[in-house]
């Protein structure tokens, strides 16, 4: 049997413990429990998410920040019927619920901010910039961009969809699934030259 002290602990990856995603403000305020009900699975999940996308970004940027982590189905169900900023439950892109469906239909994802491109992004650098790094390093699945902060969804699926998506301006999808970039490569890697070089930092 897991706790919830136990499951905490956890660690889904060199820099991240399921803790660092249970946290959540609509569990805390409205007194809902936020526990998988599968917890080996929504581990398995996590350890994906972490591993392939939140790792490498960590080890380039240095620091980021979740915003929003894993919900149980109760709390996100609970989030939606009461319009706060969560999708349906049955929604194919509701990325937080990650204890659900089979392995085919697996995903995980998170809220997250880099605080790093969060200063540029305020001093007027372009969103795409990070959106189009991110295309050219890491294998996710589904990027949705948000004003505030550059703050981003990520998601991982077994087999990912690549598409890219943002409430900034230009507003709408910046690329569909199967398409190739409107831009060349050269083209993407001329708006990021200036970034840190992939998992630049150096640890013992």
């Amino acid at each position: 049997m897991w706790s919830l002290e136990t499951l905490g602990r956890v660690r889904l990856s060199r820099h991240f413990y399921m803790r660092d995603f249970l946290c959540s403000e609509i569990s805390s305020f409205h007194g809902i429990p936020n526990i998988p009900d599968d917890p080996d699975l929504a581990i398995e999940n996590g350890r994906r998410l972490c591993t392939e996308l939140l790792d490498p970004l960590e080890e380039t940027f240095g620091r980021i920040a979740i915003r929003s982590g894993y919900r149980s189905a109760a709390l996100n169900r609970f989030g939606n019927e009461n319009n706060l900023n969560c999708a349906r439950n049955d929604n194919p892109l509701e990325c937080h619920i990650w204890d659900r469906g089979s392995a085919d239909e697996a995903i995980a994802g998170t809220s997250l901010v880099v605080p790093w491109f969060a200063d540029r992004y305020a001093a007027g650098r372009d969103w795409r910039d990070l959106a189009w790094w991110i295309h050219d390093h890491l294998p996710y699945s589904e990027i949705w961009f948000f004003p505030k902060l550059a703050a981003f969804n990520l998601t991982w699926r077994p087999v990912p969809h690549r598409t890219i998506s943002s409430y900034i301006a230009p507003r709408g999808m910046l690329l569909r699934a199967g398409a190739q970039s409107c831009e060349t490569r050269a083209e993407r890697k001329a708006r990021y030259a200036d970034f840190p070089p992939l998992r630049g930092i150096e640890y013992p």
